[in-house]
């Protein structure tokens, strides 16, 4: 190999390698549950289990999507959910149930529930990160009591700001909004088990 044709290929491999330790790092995020309430001792322990859960697929990907205006998305290779929002979805809604219900023992794998388990259904029709720092979360859920009860169903519509820059303040209002979703859930819930 002459000088002059190896210089070409040690200055390609320069500049591949230059482009390789300049792109950035992606950042992983995940959502989490967001309270801790003091349980009564000698609650009653009541079985839960969230059945299935739906998300839309412009958001059911690893990838962050923010919603520019409504007709455009950004989809940021850079920003990525640590693992699916159907699965993190229904572990937080379940942290937060347990913390919110006395006595809840709430499984995301529903084949573990047995016939006396409030089965919870959970229809994500909205997750949206929008650009100016505003997260919106429409949820149709349901809940079925145990042995043939009656099934409650709702619409839970719930809006949060950002607090803080970023993605990690979207994350967390996204949290703080699956909070909300978790009241509405939890308040079915102990009225069906009043019934």
């Amino acid at each position: 190999m002459s000088l002059r044709s190896a210089f070409p290929v040690s200055m390609i491999a320069l500049v591949l390698a230059t482009g390789c330790a300049m792109s950035p790092t992606p950042a992983f995020y995940t959502l989490s549950a967001v309270q801790h309430i003091e349980q009564p001792p000698g609650a009653s322990p009541i079985a839960i289990a969230i059945d299935l859960v739906t998300v839309p697929e412009l958001v059911d990907r690893s990838q962050i999507v923010t919603r520019l205006d409504a007709n455009r998305v950004r989809i940021d290779e850079f920003a990525r959910w640590a693992d699916p929002l159907k699965s993190q979805i229904p572990r937080v809604l379940a942290a937060d149930l347990a913390e919110i219900i006395p006595g809840a023992i709430v499984s995301t794998v529903p084949q573990r529930a047995n016939d006396i388990a409030y089965r919870i259904t959970v229809d994500v029709q909205n997750f949206d990160s929008l650009a100016d720092g505003t997260v919106t979360l429409v949820v149709i859920w349901s809940v079925r009591p145990p042995n043939g009860g009656k099934q409650i169903a709702g619409r839970s519509v719930v809006r949060q700001s950002a607090v803080g820059s970023g993605y990690d303040g979207l994350v967390k209002a996204h949290s703080r909004a699956l909070l909300s979703v978790a009241k509405d859930i939890a308040a079915a819930t102990q009225s069906a088990s009043r019934l």
